[in-house]
């Protein structure tokens, strides 16, 4: 029990990670620095830290196989941020982040798919409250939208996709091999991806200038750090509950963007970020409830 909740809190690390992205995007926005060059700049250091770390403890060698497996898993999470970003240009956050998270039932679906097993009772209640609490703390309830770009809703789902599919692979590709050296081919995934998309131009504009310090906060909470985590904890929990506790990652979000940039958050998206929390709990109290030991019990 206690090394699922070890494995469960790495993830839940993981996503919190990812929550803070928001309001150092907004930050380097605000200094004048634009979509590409926050991107690129993201992956590019992100890379470099892995590229040291994996001198510095591991370096291992593996097959041209496996690289492309990692690789498969780290265009997930860099088309994740690409597809949000660009969302975020056409439509309202609030309804950029209802899109996003759609990936807690998109993922348990595909899992479901794969193995042909229904979600038990407690991840069907668990994504009920991830869903209604996402959208209080997505501010909609109240909001005054009354209408939605097309395509800025297609490129939310497709960010909400690839985000369940990395969540998915992340604990089932080439989890064999250390930890540092997974990373590090997961984070080239990435890189090479938006190499492709923006061209290396771009990548070494996000290295002058003031950027390069978002560029490092992007990098380590976008990059290193999430990859790392999932990795860790991914392996070792189900799908299933790996995306619930991705769930994570808007009320860090909502808090940053209180704290950091000083923005107005009302008291029904707090009420979001409560049922949120309590719908990435439940599962873990009911595992709890189904391992801990019966004291009571008297053998005949």
């Amino acid at each position: 029990m206690l090394r699922l909740v070890l494995n469960s809190v790495y993830v839940f690390l993981g996503a919190c990670s990812f929550g803070i992205l928001s309001t150092f995007v907004k930050l380097a926005y605000k200094e004048g620095f634009t979509f590409r060059e926050v991107t690129t700049g993201q992956y590019g250091f992100g890379w470099g830290i892995m590229f040291i770390l994996m001198i510095i403890f591991s370096r291992q060698k593996i097959s041209l196989k496996q690289f492309i497996r990692l690789a498969i898993v780290g265009a997930c999470t860099a088309l994740t941020g690409v597809f949000y970003y660009y969302c975020l240009q056409t439509i309202p956050a609030s309804i950029a982040i209802i899109l996003l998270f759609q990936f807690t039932w998109i993922g348990i679906l595909i899992h479901s798919i794969i193995t042909k097993k229904w979600p038990s009772k407690s991840t069907l209640l668990s994504l009920l409250l991830l869903i209604s609490g996402t959208i209080l703390a997505g501010g909609v309830v109240g909001g005054t939208v009354k209408e939605i770009d097309t395509v800025g809703l297609i490129f939310g789902l497709l960010a909400a996709f690839m985000m369940s599919l990395f969540i998915l692979l992340s604990g089932k590709v080439e989890t064999q091999l250390p930890l540092i050296t997974r990373s590090f081919y997961i984070s080239t995934g990435g890189l090479l991806v938006l190499l492709t998309i923006f061209t290396p131009k771009v990548l070494f504009s996000s290295f002058g200038h003031d950027i390069w310090f978002y560029s490092f906060l992007l990098g380590a909470f976008g990059t290193v750090i999430p990859i790392i985590l999932f990795s860790l904890g991914a392996p070792k929990i189900s799908p299933a509950l790996a995306s619930i506790l991705s769930a994570g990652e808007l009320p860090v979000a909502v808090i940053a963007s209180v704290w950091v940039l000083q923005e107005q958050v009302t008291w029904v998206q707090w009420l979001g970020v409560l049922i949120i929390l309590s719908g990435i709990a439940y599962p873990q109290i009911v595992t709890y409830q189904a391992t801990k030991p019966l004291n009571n019990v008297k053998i005949l």
